[in-house]
């Protein structure tokens, strides 16, 4: 079975309603090994480059032997956990910049991303976020296996009003979700990254999309959405 032409059978009846809304998902199964892609496109990552962010302090930290600071321990765990603004900003100047995040992201694999000053516009790609994904729950990463166990740690921790998204397709879920409005448009970017568990099965999702009306539309979508993807890596071959 071609699973990218049936991830993409199974997205395109959700867009009949959403406008013009563009969504683009990546899902591996880790069991099996079943990965399926739809849409190749590049979004705005909003908050769910926090995940990156917080990867790359961690890279830092393993190049020079070190545990993290009390600093940033503090502010790792308030982006990933409270998706605090603030500690993203500082935590980006503190690294090296969007080049020092580049840099952090190609030795985690990642090919289409662009790092942005302003980090919400940092552009990505939904097979790039699998790729960091699978950075963070997988073994062969430049992420040692406690720093792997660190990010994953945050991820299962975030607060509940943030637990939507990928979290819809399974349970025992850790997560990263990113939500803005374009004050271009008034158009919302609403994403989400993580892993989920559903029948014995644990997979890597990330859905990206754009041009939703309103936050609840564009999680109802990504939502429907990561349902779908997980739905077509666990289907009879």
């Amino acid at each position: 079975m071609d699973l990218d032409a049936a991830l993409t059978g199974a997205v395109e009846p959700l867009l009949t309603e959403a406008g013009d809304a563009r969504v683009s998902t990546a899902v591996l199964d880790t069991g099996n090994g079943a990965r399926a892609v739809h849409g190749d496109g590049a979004f705005d990552t909003a908050s769910i480059v926090k995940v990156g962010l917080v990867a790359a302090l961690l890279l830092t930290a393993q190049d020079e032997g070190r545990a993290l600071t009390a600093v940033e321990h503090d502010r790792a765990t308030a982006m990933i956990v409270r998706s605090d603004n603030a500690s993203a900003t500082a935590l980006l100047r503190a690294i090296g910049g969007p080049a020092a995040l580049d840099a952090a992201h190609g030795r985690l694999g990642l090919t289409g991303t662009v790092a942005a000053r302003a980090w919400g516009l940092t552009r990505t790609t939904a097979a790039d976020q699998l790729t960091l994904l699978r950075a963070v729950f997988g073994t062969d990463s430049g992420l040692d296996e406690e720093s792997r166990a660190y990010l994953r740690g945050l991820m299962e921790r975030v607060e509940p009003g943030q637990r939507w998204g990928v979290s819809a397709a399974g349970g025992d879920w850790a997560l990263k979700n990113g939500w803005m409005p374009r004050t271009t448009t008034g158009l919302w970017d609403i994403n989400s990254i993580g892993r989920v568990r559903t029948c014995g099965r644990t997979c890597l999702v990330a859905v990206l999309s754009d041009g939703h009306p309103t936050k609840e539309s564009g999680i109802a979508l990504v939502e429907a959405v990561a349902r779908a993807a997980v739905g077509v890596v666990g289907a009879p071959r």
